[in-house]
């Protein structure tokens, strides 16, 4: 029996989105720390190692140069120059660099979620058939939240139809993305406020 060159393993990226002033949080995300001076960058990208994310990229802006230095080494850094201009913006800074990378979907979660368990990415991840199609979102007592699954095919449509402070939710709405239950892993809430 003739066999051919293994296949390469399906990745999937990981992706931080950090890239906000925070004005209500009274700083950017990106340098905030747990109780125990964890930064939140190291821990969610951390997280997404866990969950099996490779690549993991780290979306930043606010305050750059200062944020790098927190994002551990594992990491890749992308910074939005255009990140004033709203989420979308960290977004699609996020998709453009995911695209040199060969995954076949990105993993998306925003900084300040620093007691999402790797367990709830792995949910959201496991029971997706298509990777490069797939679109499926966490949900918390039927409230849309994150981690979020995007399959490759759906990048390009998505960075094209963003615009100012929005993120992906109208496009998952729309594109009827699969909810995929975890309040029972965690409670889904992020954190806006100091304190």
């Amino acid at each position: 029996m003739r066999t051919g060159a293994a296949e390469p393993p399906v990745s999937i990226c990981g992706i931080v989105l950090a890239a906000g002033a925070g004005t209500r949080f009274g700083g950017p995300k990106a340098l905030a720390r747990d109780g125990a001076g964890l930064p939140w960058v190291v821990g969610a990208a951390q997280t997404l190692a866990e969950a099996g994310c490779s690549p993991v990229l780290v979306t930043l802006g606010a305050r750059a140069a200062e944020a790098a230095l927190l994002v551990p080494a594992s990491a890749t850094v992308v910074v939005a120059r255009d990140w004033a201009d709203g989420l979308s913006a960290s977004v699609r800074a996020a998709l453009a660099a995911a695209g040199r990378t060969a995954a076949a979907a990105a993993l998306v979660i925003p900084v300040d979620v620093p007691k999402l368990p790797a367990s709830a990415c792995r949910r959201v991840i496991e029971p997706a058939a298509d990777l490069d199609t797939s679109l499926r979102q966490a949900t918390y007592a039927g409230a849309p939240g994150h981690p979020v699954l995007i399959g490759r095919g759906h990048w390009r449509a998505l960075a094209v139809g963003l615009h100012g402070d929005r993120g992906a939710s109208a496009y998952l709405r729309e594109h009827g993305a699969a909810r995929v239950e975890c309040g029972d892993l965690w409670h889904g809430r992020d954190v806006d406020g100091p304190g």
